[in-house]
């Protein structure tokens, strides 16, 4: 029985160890098909090798011609001032509706998870005509406004959740010892909610760094250097033709920030469940 028991745990390992590979591998060959599209000579773009024969890594080179380097910068700006933007609201709202019971608190609430219903695309005309009066000198300004509204919601309530699992008993202990209220937050609450401001940063970045169709709308008429990288890849598709080339090399440059952004930040989870300590 107990040979039984074993040889059944180590098949389940096994048809689980390879599910998880063939899964990984479902996720994989697309960068795998766009990397070899990206470095295929245009002799060779209709063949159905899957890798080029001539290898030729120009395209991520003549690339940075076209300006692809400030529109890089554009989306850096528009992601990261709309993620900073979410953090700086939602972390005292959400903090506040945890902690304290106030009359509307419920409608307050659901309010707020209203507001993620309404989709950018149902309002776009509507978010054109209200961004153009304000007369902002910058459509970036106008993209981290919107993408740190629309992802405003999502953050307030996760971020909501994390602080009410983590017990009010470590504040007052922390400021029985000493601390201020503000001191007891961060010395003991936001390390430990740091998973959940972990995942509202991590999805506001990629929502506001993949979003495209009010980028698209809001830059018409904008120089090109102030364009996001979403809208300038989109430019290489033509009417008539594709830069395939540049096409791909753009895409899998623009994959690179979301990369080292859950690179640098996934530490910060581990810590973020271990910090803080009970006396």
């Amino acid at each position: 029985m107990a040979l039984r028991h074993i040889v059944g745990r180590r098949t389940k390992t096994i048809v689980i160890a390879v599910a998880a590979y063939l899964i990984a591998i479902l996720f994989v060959l697309p960068y795998v098909e766009m990397i070899s599209v990206a470095v295929r000579p245009k002799s060779e773009l209709l063949s159905r090798a899957l890798f080029p024969v001539n290898a030729d890594f120009s395209n991520f080179l003549t690339i940075w011609s076209t300006g692809f380097g400030s529109n890089l910068g554009t989306s850096l700006q528009v992601a990261g001032g709309a993620t900073l933007l979410v953090l700086l609201v939602a972390l005292p709202a959400a903090y506040y509706t945890s902690r304290r019971e106030f009359r509307g608190r419920a409608v307050f609430l659901l309010l707020v998870l209203a507001t993620q219903m309404f989709q950018p695309a149902a309002m776009l005309v509507g978010i054109q005509r209200e961004f153009l009066s304000f007369n902002l000198p910058s459509p970036i300004i106008s993209l981290i406004l919107i993408n740190a509204g629309f992802n405003m919601a999502f953050a307030v309530w996760i971020l909501n959740a994390f602080f009410g699992s983590i017990p009010v008993e470590l504040e007052e202990a922390a400021m029985v010892d000493g601390c201020s209220r503000l001191g007891a937050v961060r010395r003991i609450t936001l390390p430990l909610a740091m998973p959940g401001i972990v995942t509202a940063l991590i999805f506001t970045f990629i929502s506001a760094w993949n979003e495209f169709l009010v980028a698209l709308t809001l830059t018409l008429g904008s120089s090109a250097d102030q364009r996001p990288l979403t809208v300038t890849i989109n430019d290489y598709i033509g009417q008539y033709s594709i830069d395939w080339g540049h096409l791909f090399a753009g895409s899998l440059v623009a994959t690179v920030p979301i990369i080292v952004l859950f690179a640098l930040i996934e530490g910060r989870v581990v810590s973020g469940l271990t910090a803080g300590a009970i006396k």
